[in-house]
């Protein structure tokens, strides 16, 4: 009996040397490529009116009547404001009669001079009363000149009294009321209006990260972007996607002293109003165009110790191998590998927790969650009888 439980004792060990209980585990794995990317700059900024026009009284007075609702869309040329215009008028009407009275004046003065010059060809008069006819003659056109001039002036001021708008946008509040005396040029402005489609959104780029994107270009590490007028999408403070893509426009020539940063301009569509003035925005810019890109998705990069980031690969011997990288931006939701990958290398992205560096493991094709769920669905349940 005793040698039988010895026998079987033995192939109990022999069969589990054959077949131990630890089994090979599964890591899902992806095949990284070289692929053609674009470099997207996600840069922060503010939105500011395309155009903007304080409306300031030009002459002294009274305002009679305001002409606007307050936040209204008003079009180039509407009348904003009225100043009392009589006193305008009066000094207009003035001007009027003085330039009538040297004009008439300059016509006795003009047949005068005309029968001077005749009557001197025959000696009839001195030369000197010629010659101070013809003064008087230039004196009159003089005169005349100078009241058409003081006419203008007044039509000018009379003029003045209707403040209009210079461009078409939406009013703002208003700072007088009708009644109120404002002066010529004063500091503070009756209302504002602002042309708000299109509207500017103003960016900021750091010059480390400029310099960094024109030494690849010069060095051809990237190919730069040779169109016109660079797109711009607009993420807003929500974090959704601007429904209009705008255009860059203008590039800044100097370095902000403080902040160490170049301004960047882009024109973009607003027909909805939905940009505000003063709204705090993103712009993402496809400045340039890798076409040697490596990505990692963000799920699979972690960080050691020293805050390196770290991928975990699967090598030619099926074991688990960590990689120490070098990121470059993001793309997506995932990570532009700079350096520490290579095209064909197998890169972890499930069951980490199973794969330990140096262990053996058994890679198979990453499923994301939902592609899992739509392949294989829940069986339903049976209604209940």
């Amino acid at each position: 009996m005793a040698l039988i439980c010895l026998a079987l004792a033995g192939c109990s060990a022999d069969d589990k040397s054959k077949n131990p209980n630890t089994k090979i585990p599964e890591v899902g794995v992806i095949t990284v490529q070289q692929v053609t990317q674009p470099i997207v700059a996600d840069l922060p900024g503010r939105t500011t009116p395309y155009l903007i026009s304080e409306i300031r009284p030009q002459v002294s007075g009274i305002i009679r009547q305001r002409n606007f609702t307050e936040g209204a869309l008003v079009r180039a040329g509407d009348l904003l404001y009225q100043i009392e215009p009589a006193p305008y008028l009066a000094s207009y009407q003035s001007a009027a009669a003085a330039l009538q009275k040297t004009e008439a004046t300059l016509v006795t003065l003009k047949l005068k001079a005309d029968r001077y010059k005749e009557l001197v060809k025959i000696n009839a008069i001195s030369r000197q009363d010629n010659d101070d006819t013809q003064a008087a003659l230039q004196q009159g056109e003089a005169d005349v000149a100078a009241a058409r001039a003081m006419l203008s002036t007044a039509r000018i001021n009379l003029d003045f009294t209707k403040l209009v708008s210079p461009i078409t946008g939406f009013v703002s509040t208003s700072t007088f009321t009708p009644g109120a005396l404002v002066t010529a040029n004063q500091e503070a402005a009756l209302t504002t209006v602002q042309q708000l489609d299109p509207i500017y959104v103003d960016v900021i780029q750091s010059s480390s990260d400029l310099l960094t994107l024109r030494r690849d270009i010069a060095a051809g590490k990237l190919t730069g972007n040779t169109q016109k007028e660079v797109p711009v999408r607009v993420v807003l403070e929500d974090g959704s996607t601007y429904a209009h893509a705008g255009k860059l426009k203008f590039s800044g020539v100097s370095v902000n002293t403080a902040s160490g940063a170049v301004t960047l301009r882009a024109v973009v569509p607003n027909p909805e109003g939905v940009l505000l003035p003063g709204m705090y925005v993103h712009a993402l810019i496809d400045v340039a165009m890798d076409k040697e890109a490596i990505l990692v998705p963000q799920r699979a990069v972690t960080r050691n110790t020293r805050g390196e980031p770290t991928v975990l690969v699967v090598d030619a011997a099926q074991k688990v191998q960590q990689k120490i990288i070098e990121t470059n931006g993001t793309n997506g939701d995932a990570w532009r590998v700079s350096k520490g990958l290579q095209a064909g290398e197998r890169v972890v992205m499930d069951g980490v927790q199973k794969a330990s560096v140096g262990s053996v493991v058994k890679p198979v094709p990453f499923v994301p969650p939902a592609t899992a769920s739509a392949n294989n669905p829940q069986p339903q349940q049976a209604p209940k009888q």
